[in-house]
């Protein structure tokens, strides 16, 4: 009987966190800088939405499942689409196909995406300090989105934009800290890796 050869190999292709990390944060922020009431609803964040916030980490989620990451896989490709769908839902209506979401439906949407990250935030006491903040912050934004939607509060809206410019400079810094940590091939920034 032939004795078969095993073949063992590394993998070589690039993190692709920090992508999708910056992805999240850069559009996180410049959207609650909106919410904070700086200012209008505008094409820019909705074409950030749709390029980086989406496609920028659909592709990064792409990327983590070639690297066997279960949850970078599920956290990039499920937040690129929430962008892309929030921009979607942005352009129908002016498209004349279809009415604009309610405060109610919206407000659904938006506990509903706050309950997946809740489960991804619990995910995430297995991984980084980072992470833990970037997850338990936007959390609590989706919640606090969710309630000013519901009842039409602009202070919980005011209060859920500066919360999330929080949370998006939060995403920055864990993509950053990767990208200059493999720079420098040490820790420069500290991500506080769960042991």
């Amino acid at each position: 009987m032939e004795k078969r050869k095993t073949v063992l190999y590394t993998e070589l292709t690039a993190n692709p966190a920090p992508l999708g990390l910056m992805g999240f944060g850069m559009t996180t922020v410049l959207l609650n800088i909106h919410n904070a009431g700086f200012f209008a609803l505008n094409p820019m964040i909705l074409a950030m939405g749709l390029c980086y916030g989406g496609l920028a980490q659909v592709i990064a989620g792409i990327m983590e499942f070639k690297k066997n990451n279960t949850f970078g896989t599920t956290a990039f490709t499920s937040y690129g689409f929430f962008w892309i769908s929030l921009v979607v839902l942005n352009i129908l209506p002016l498209l004349g196909l279809g009415e604009a979401s309610d405060s109610l439906s919206m407000a659904a949407y938006l506990f509903m995406w706050g309950l997946f990250t809740l489960f991804m935030f619990i995910a995430t006491l297995r991984i980084s300090k980072a992470l833990q903040v970037v997850f338990g912050t936007l959390t609590l934004l989706f919640f606090l989105l969710a309630v000013a939607n519901f009842t039409g509060s602009d202070t919980i809206l005011k209060i859920a934009g500066y919360e999330g410019i929080f949370c998006g400079f939060s995403a920055i810094y864990a993509a950053m800290a990767q990208v200059i940590n493999e720079s420098y091939g040490k820790t420069v920034l500290p991500l506080g890796e769960v042991k």
